[in-house]
């Protein structure tokens, strides 16, 4: 397959105080959140002055991946489009249409499969050229790389420093945004992470390790995945352990889920407990993710690329089991544009000849 550019997607974030509401209409947009549980979020986001770390950490992995493309290949342009903040997707591709771009290939900041952290970017993107019209470039995404070797490797690196910080006695614990039990049922993300920790803990060789899910924001009645982290953190303490070390695993930057749920909240719990709380960076910041996503675009360009997975489950398709992802209406956007999409969404496809 040829492209003629790269799109970074990612969830974009608020910079200033006056971005807040306006950032979470468009993210809570069609989803049951309670309303106190927005205005929780909302001073989240003000604590930090308005501005989410997810914004100039997209920023910053653009740039880099534009230096790794520049330095090594392929020559393509690579543009930037979020899903809830400037700059938008529909922006970015009116613009991508203008420099005369056809074809794009997606790189989506979530490594594991998911209607949000899969599926929902994917049907953002198609709405998007919807809105275009005509001449929006076709837009193809890479595989999940949840699994693979470079993700694995950056991600024991940091939980080996995490544990020689915290000391040998540390637990580790793994955490990712929860979900909808309901929503998690449809795709592969509870399997993806269990595998992704596993691979992880044992390269870091501490193969005894945690996972905990963290930052869920339905209603009460509904049930989503567990244990939660602030259920399992006063065990692990019962259980004899000084510290823990946290690893967010399902996040490749730093959201604002991470700099306050953990950062903030989990760390403040911690310490009451009396445990040493250390928290690994994410990894997007880190040298080699860049050459990681170089290699996925050239997997994509050369049918003949070897496409690198380590554990069980081998490489992922580059499209998606019919159905997956797949969720209730009272769990997504249903708007008129939303209706219009098709089932399986890992290609979205040229809307006309352009």
């Amino acid at each position: 397959m040829s492209y003629d550019a790269v799109l970074l997607v990612s969830f974009g974030g608020p910079e200033r105080p006056e971005d807040v509401e306006p950032f979470l209409d468009n993210v809570l947009r069609g989803k049951p959140v309670p309303p106190a549980r927005r205005q929780e979020v909302a001073q989240h986001y003000l604590r930090f002055g308005g501005r989410s770390p997810i914004a100039p950490a997209t920023r910053a992995l653009h740039a880099a991946l534009r230096r790794e493309l520049d330095a090594h290949g392929p020559n393509l342009p690579v543009y930037l489009g979020n899903r809830n903040w400037h700059p938008l997707l529909p922006d970015t591709l009116r613009a991508m249409a203008a420099d005369g771009i056809q074809r794009a290939l997606a790189l989506v900041t979530s490594a594991f499969g998911s209607y949000s952290g899969c599926r929902q970017y994917l049907e953002d993107i198609a709405r998007a050229r919807l809105q275009v019209g005509p001449s929006a470039p076709a837009v193809d995404k890479v595989r999940l790389f949840y699994n693979h070797p470079a993700f694995l490797a950056i991600w024991a690196e940091r939980v080996r420093q995490g544990l020689a910080q915290a000391g040998p006695e540390a637990a580790l614990l793994f955490t990712a945004h929860s979900v909808p039990v309901e929503m998690a049922a449809a795709g592969p993300y509870p399997q993806q992470l269990q595998e992704a920790a596993q691979l992880v803990a044992a390269a870091a060789r501490h193969p005894h390790f945690h996972f905990a899910y963290q930052s869920r924001s339905g209603p009460p009645h509904q049930p989503w995945l567990e244990p939660s982290l602030e259920a399992l953190l006063p065990s692990l303490k019962q259980q004899g352990a000084p510290a823990v070390v946290l690893a967010p695993l399902g996040f490749l930057s730093d959201h604002m889920e991470v700099v306050y749920d953990l950062d903030v909240e989990a760390a403040d719990q911690a310490r009451a407990l009396g445990l040493r709380c250390v928290r690994v960076p994410t990894p997007g910041d880190h040298p080699g993710f860049a050459a990681l996503l170089r290699e996925l675009i050239l997997e994509r360009l050369d049918p003949a690329q070897p496409r690198r997975a380590t554990g069980s489950s081998g490489a992922w398709s580059d499209v998606c089991p019919e159905g997956c992802c797949i969720v209730a209406p009272s769990h997504r956007a249903t708007t008129a544009a939303a209706k219009q999409l098709p089932n399986t969404l890992t290609a979205v496809r040229p809307m006309s000849k352009n």
